[in-house]
C-alpha cells in the first residue's frame, strides 16, 4: 500500500480554507498552519471597524470547520522559514514540519511605501485586531469631543481622513459617514456627530481605479450624497499625529484629522520572499499556469501572495480569485494522486462590487449576466452575495439579523470602545481650540 501524501497548507484565508475542504475528501493527510485560530471573512471587516457587526459574526474557528474531517490537522503556529530542497518548513515553536505538497496562501499586508512609521498613526484594515483598533479610534473621537464640549465649550474639528480610494477606502468612508449622520445622531448631548467631515485622499485621478468609468462616477456621486469629500490627484507626503500633509513645497497643504486611516497600498506576505523563489516588486511569488514557482511542482502559491497573469494583466488580489486558486491547487494534487495530467488555472471573473453606505453600492456584474449596477439594486446584490459566502449558517443568520436591526431601526449593536483612551494628536488639536482661562464657563444645553 502506497504511503499517504502529506499536504501542508500555510494560511487559513479564502484560498487555504477552500483547498483544505477539497483535500479533506481525498486520501491525503492535511495540516493547516496559521498564526490565528480563526478564519476571517475580510470583505466585512470594515463593518466590524465601524460597529455594525461583532468580530464573532465574521470569524469562524478553523478547527470547527474541520471537526468532521479526520484527515485534517490544525496547528496554531507561525512559519519562519523554508527548506524547499528537503521539503521542510520551520515553525516559531521550534518544530519542523515535513511535506510532500505545500500550499502557501498567507495573503498580503499593508504597504506604507517605505514609511512604516506611519502605521501607528494611520492603521490599515486586514485583521480583526485592526478592525477593533479602528472602531476604538472612530468612536473615541466622538467621546473625546463630547467631553471637551462639556468641559470647555469647544472641541477640535471631527475630521476623518482615509488615505486611499480603493474599495476598502470607499467602504470605510461611507460607513463612517453613516455612523455619524444616522446611527449616533441622537446619542450625544453637546456635539452634533453629523457635522463630522469624512475625506478620501486619492493620489490617482479617480477612486476605484479598477472599475469602469461610469461606476467610478456613480461612486463619487453616492459618496457626495453621504457628505464624503473625495479629493483626487494629490499625494499624501506626510502623516503626523493629528494631521496629514498633501503635496510638498510651497503648495503643501495641511489637513487636520482626529482619525487617519490607511487604505492606499498592500504588499505580499513576507513569506513569499522566504521561499527563496522569484518574486515581483510587491513580494508576490511569480508562478506558472499551474500556480507553481519555477522548478517546484510540489509547491502551490495562492491568493494575494501569487502573481498570476491572464491576458497580459495580473489577476487581482481579492477573495474571488483566492478561492478559485485554492480549489485549483487542491485539484492539481488530486490529479497527481490519480496520475492524471494537470490542467492550467483559469480565473473565472464574476465581477466586482463595493458598498458605499446604507443603500448605496456599485457593482460590475459579469456572471450570471452582464450589468453595471449602482445605488440600491447594487447594495441588495452586495448583501445577498456576502451573506451567501460567509463560512457557516450561524454566521449568515447572525449577520442577517444584525443588518436588519441596523438598517431598519438605525441602531448598531457593537459600539464598544476597548483598549487605550488616547488618540494620536488629539492633545495637539485640542490646544488650538482652548478657551481663554479667564473667560466664564460656557452655558451648556442638550443638543438633540
Amino acid at each position: 500500500m502506497a504511503e499517504r501524501k502529506r499536504v501542508v497548507i500555510i494560511g487559513a484565508g479564502f484560498a487555504g480554507l477552500r483547498a483544505a475542504h477539497v483535500l479533506a475528501k481525498q486520501a491525503v493527510d492535511v495540516t493547516i498552519v496559521d498564526r490565528r485560530n480563526h478564519h476571517t471573512f475580510q470583505p466585512l471587516l470594515y463593518q466590524v471597524a465601524l460597529a455594525v457587526l461583532n468580530p464573532s459574526d465574521i470569524a469562524q474557528p478553523i478547527r470547527a470547520e474541520f471537526r468532521h474531517a479526520k484527515n485534517v490537522d490544525v496547528l496554531m503556529d507561525e512559519v519562519i522559514g523554508f527548506d524547499i530542497d528537503h521539503h521542510h518548513i520551520d515553525l516559531r515553536s521550534g518544530a519542523r514540519l515535513a511535506y510532500d505538497y505545500l500550499i502557501v496562501a498567507t495573503g498580503s499586508t499593508h504597504s506604507y511605501f517605505g514609511r512604516d512609521d506611519w502605521a501607528k498613526l494611520a492603521p490599515g484594515l486586514k485583521t480583526i485586531e485592526d478592525a477593533v483598533d479602528i472602531r476604538r479610534r472612530v468612536l473615541l473621537a466622538f467621546e473625546l469631543a463630547e467631553r471637551e464640549m462639556l468641559e470647555k465649550g469647544t472641541h477640535p474639528e471631527l475630521n476623518f481622513v482615509i488615505i486611499g480610494g480603493g474599495p476598502t477606502g470607499v467602504e470605510l468612508a461611507g460607513a463612517i459617514s453613516d455612523i455619524a449622520k444616522l446611527y449616533m445622531r441622537r446619542d450625544f448631548r453637546h456635539i452634533d456627530p453629523s457635522e463630522a467631515r469624512v475625506m478620501i485622499l486619492e493620489g490617482s485621478p479617480s477612486i476605484l481605479a479598477a472599475y469602469p468609468e461610469d461606476l467610478r462616477q456613480k461612486a463619487v456621486e453616492q459618496l457626495n450624497q453621504l457628505g464624503v469629500e473625495v479629493i483626487t490627484g494629490t499625494h499624501v507626503t506626510d502623516v503626523q499625529p493629528g494631521y496629514v500633509i498633501l503635496g510638498s513645497g510651497p503648495d503643501a497643504k495641511r489637513i487636520d484629522a482626529v482619525v487617519t486611516l490607511w487604505a492606499a497600498g498592500v504588499q505580499a506576505s513576507p513569506l513569499g520572499k522566504l521561499l527563496n523563489v522569484e518574486t515581483d516588486r510587491r513580494g508576490c511569488v511569480l508562478v506558472d499556469q499551474f500556480l507553481n514557482p519555477k522548478d517546484h511542482p510540489e509547491i502551490f502559491v495562492c491568493g494575494d501572495l501569487a502573481h498570476v497573469e491572464e491576458n497580459g494583466r495580473q489577476i487581482p488580489g481579492t477573495a474571488q480569485p483566492a478561492m478559485q486558486m485554492g480549489v485549483h491547487a487542491a485539484e492539481m494534487i488530486t490529479q497527481d494522486l490519480n496520475h492524471a495530467k494537470r490542467t492550467p488555472f483559469h480565473y473565472f471573473d464574476k465581477g466586482d462590487m463595493a458598498t458605499i453606505g446604507r443603500k448605496a453600492a456599485v457593482a460590475k456584474v459579469i456572471w450570471p449576466f452582464k450589468a453595471h449596477m449602482s445605488g440600491f439594486p447594487a447594495w441588495i446584490v452586495w448583501l445577498v452575495i456576502h451573506i451567501s459566502f460567509l463560512v457557516n449558517f450561524r454566521s449568515r443568520l447572525a449577520v442577517f439579523r444584525q443588518w436588519a436591526y441596523t438598517y431598519l431601526f438605525f441602531k448598531d449593536g457593537a459600539r464598544l470602545i476597548v483598549g487605550s483612551q488616547d488618540l494620536p494628536g488629539w492633545n495637539e488639536l485640542d490646544d488650538k481650540e482652548k478657551l481663554d482661562p479667564t473667560a466664564p464657563a460656557p452655558e451648556l444645553s442638550a443638543k438633540r
